[in-house]
């Protein structure tokens, strides 16, 4: 197994409100699920032990973009509405938040019993990797937070979070197993029933690579162990500026979806009908699904998909939301009928946002484009934390000219 990441948060209090909560479910797992049909279970696997990926996926989902509360929140949602479909789509998650995360062991066992996995094998690693980074290396952060991901193959990801008491800042840890080579097809000669799948066996020779890895890890000094994974770094400040976006690919989305979409552009997503704020939304969700890796190193861009329960960098356009999420659920369904139109359209929004984007020249003022989306709030169902947005007095919407 490798570390993959880390990223280190503000760390925020406070509960996101059922509203959010519901919605953030059902997007992630219309999300989930698309990954799983165009690239497979060990893809989701990668994307969630990628700390880019995992913030830009908390955000297009209406999360504060910086926030320590996206991993908590993020994990709770897709634990929530994946593992009663976990038999039909081959993934499962285990652990979670504070005395959640010490039911680990009993649901990995479980897991283990439903799929002929190595159930005293996965506990092991999912107390390996807690040991490393609670323990093993020394940097001041307690976990707090466990959750262990695997499919019915054997291979898994843990995403788990530590507090800073003395600066106010969590660290979020990445993990993700090694390749299928420390798989064997015959059952652990330890296990005994019906063989129901492969099993993980990290005692075999064959895993000989992935337990000294885990050896050398808790030898090495933190700081030199810190340099050879991706590590995300987060402001404090909650509103997104300038400096905090690409603003090549969020004014590339932003022109595309509203202001000069190319001719036959609806016919060709076969998303007709859909409104510029929708188009919008899409955009970004089919880049946080079909992106390549390189493409998340600017989380905050995907705050623009359905803004921020805090309302940073506006409230979350509730209306606009649900669109999104009938839209994919509606591709899903078709797509399982065998008629993938719609979930294609989806991706090939994707591939138009990268060829446009190679010839854009940002030239916009992203303030002014917070402010539409605040004073158009209400229109969208907008909402946060802190109530209902309402139109101001006169306001009858604004549209502004950005390019």
């Amino acid at each position: 197994m490798k570390r993959s990441g880390t990223a280190d948060l503000p760390l925020h209090y406070g509960q996101v409100p059922p509203w959010l909560y519901e919605r953030m479910s059902k997007l992630g797992l219309a999300i989930v699920e698309v990954i799983l049909a165009d690239y497979g279970k060990d893809e989701v696997l990668r994307r969630l032990a990628d700390p880019f990926w995992f913030q830009s996926f908390g955000a297009v989902m209406g999360m504060d973009w910086h926030s320590s509360g996206i991993t908590t929140s993020v994990m709770g949602a897709l634990k929530r509405s994946i593992n009663p479909n976990s038999k039909s789509l081959g993934i499962y998650i285990a652990g979670g938040k504070g005395r959640f995360s010490k039911e680990t062991p009993n649901e990995l066992l479980k897991i283990a019993d439903s799929t002929g996995l190595d159930g005293t094998e996965l506990v092991r690693c999912s107390k390996l990797s807690a040991k490393v980074d609670n323990t093993a290396i020394q940097d001041g952060y307690q976990l707090y937070l466990h959750n262990f991901i695997l499919s019915d193959q054997g291979n898994w990801a843990v995403v788990q979070q530590g507090m800073h008491d003395s600066d106010g800042t969590a660290r979020r840890y990445h993990w993700l197993s090694e390749n299928v080579t420390s798989f064997v097809n015959e059952p652990h000669t330890g296990i005994s029933g019906v063989n129901r799948g492969r099993i993980l066996n990290l005692t075999s020779a064959q895993a000989e690579q992935s337990r000294n890895g885990i050896v050398d890890i808790t030898k090495t000094d933190s700081e030199k162990w810190m340099q050879d994974f991706q590590r995300l770094i987060l402001p404090a400040h909650h509103e997104v500026l300038a400096s905090d976006v690409d603003m090549k690919k969020l004014g590339n989305i932003l022109w595309l979806a509203r202001e000069n979409q190319p001719d036959n552009f609806e016919e060709l997503l076969m998303l007709k009908g859909v409104g510029p704020r929708t188009m919008q939304s899409l955009a970004l969700v089919s880049e946080v699904i079909h992106g390549a890796p390189s493409r998340f190193t600017d989380p905050a861009r995907f705050s623009f998909a359905h803004g921020g329960k805090d309302g940073h960098p506006f409230p979350v356009p509730t209306k606009t939301y649900d669109e999104t999420i009938s839209i994919l659920r509606i591709g899903i369904e078709k797509s399982k009928l065998g008629n993938t139109d719609k979930s294609q359209a989806i991706k090939k929004l994707h591939e138009i946002a990268l060829k446009t984007e190679a010839n854009f020249t940002p030239d916009f003022n992203l303030e002014e484009v917070i402010e539409e989306e605040r004073q158009n709030s209400w229109r969208f169902g907008g909402k946060t934390v802190f109530g209902d947005a309402k139109p101001g007095k006169g306001n009858g919407g604004i549209q502004l000219s950005l390019f």
